[in-house]
């Protein structure tokens, strides 16, 4: 029985495959909307009181907006490389014309913030972990790389086998050491020879004082949400990789992702310093940096 908070793909009308709001989610702040786009086709959209980040997931496309035009360079996939994404602020009328899946990432924001492109040579690249818990990040729109006002967002690639979002760890609490962040987990898994169809897990877990019980297979195009609780692993089937999208904000006022693990399981990063990261990382041709984080 699936849990309310999955969410399948193809969820939505086309030509979207999943359209999360905070309204459908039950929370006040995140969104995703992922759509399909034909050869040339577009889609009018305005931000009202959010700001949005768009990247292609596969193809490419551009995104005009009070006369400005930004272009949005094809890949192929989401596992070959990061991509290009282009920053809308508050209050701004846009249209998205392209071929492919495209990703918009959306929270509620209070600052009006100019419009702009990142390109995805510029996209810093971080691997975390190292062993079985190895992971390639790409830091397009997180806290201290982008400025926004709210949202938070990057892509996350598991090779096979391996455990993601691991230890397990939570951000739904203000405090110096933790972030209160809304969070959604969009998927994309490689397909194997013959275009066999991968597949993950996903897990979510509360305290006594806040419970929440979630354990999805995953697919591409399935979302899985996080409103609170300790979240973790993200688990890549042996011979497909698996990518993530995550999206996240919260209602505080500092734009920042802070964390806790969960304390039964927190020695595990002692145990990385003596691995190596995994030789399959990174999954593309540009470099990246080495990092230890969650």
């Amino acid at each position: 029985m699936f849990s309310k908070y999955y969410i399948p793909a193809g969820s939505a009308a086309a030509p979207y495959t999943v359209d999360i709001t905070p309204e459908s989610a039950g929370w006040s702040e995140a969104s995703l909307a992922v759509v399909e786009l034909g050869s040339g086709q577009s889609v009018a959209r305005q931000t009202g009181d959010t700001e949005v980040m768009i990247l292609p997931l596969a193809g490419g496309g551009t995104v005009e907006t009070g006369g400005d035009v930004f272009e949005l360079s094809s890949r192929a996939s989401v596992f070959d490389g990061p991509a290009d994404m282009v920053y809308i602020g508050v209050q701004n009328s846009y249209t998205l014309t392209g071929e492919g899946r495209i990703a918009i990432c959306a929270a509620r924001a209070k600052r009006q913030l100019p419009n702009r492109r990142v390109a995805a040579a510029d996209v810093p690249v971080e691997l975390r972990g190292t062993g079985n818990c190895s992971r390639q990040v790409h830091n397009f729109g997180t806290a201290g790389v982008f400025e926004a006002d709210s949202l938070i967002a990057c892509e996350v690639i598991t090779p096979g086998g391996n455990w993601s979002s691991y230890p397990a760890h939570k951000h739904d609490e203000q405090s110096a050491v933790e972030s209160a962040l809304e969070e959604i987990y969009y998927f994309e898994i490689d397909d194997g020879p013959g275009g066999s169809r991968g597949f993950g897990y996903h897990r979510v877990y509360g305290t006594p004082a806040r419970p929440i019980e979630v354990l999805e297979e995953v697919r591409s195009g399935d979302v899985v949400l996080v409103p609170h609780g300790f979240h973790g692993p993200s688990v890549a089937a042996p011979g497909y990789h698996m990518y993530y999208l995550n999206v996240m904000a919260g209602p505080g006022d500092e734009r920042a992702w802070k964390i806790v693990d969960d304390p039964e399981h927190a020695w595990l990063r002692g145990t990385w310093e003596n691995q190596d990261v995994d030789p399959r990382l990174p999954l593309h041709s540009r470099g990246a940096e080495r990092g230890f984080q969650s």
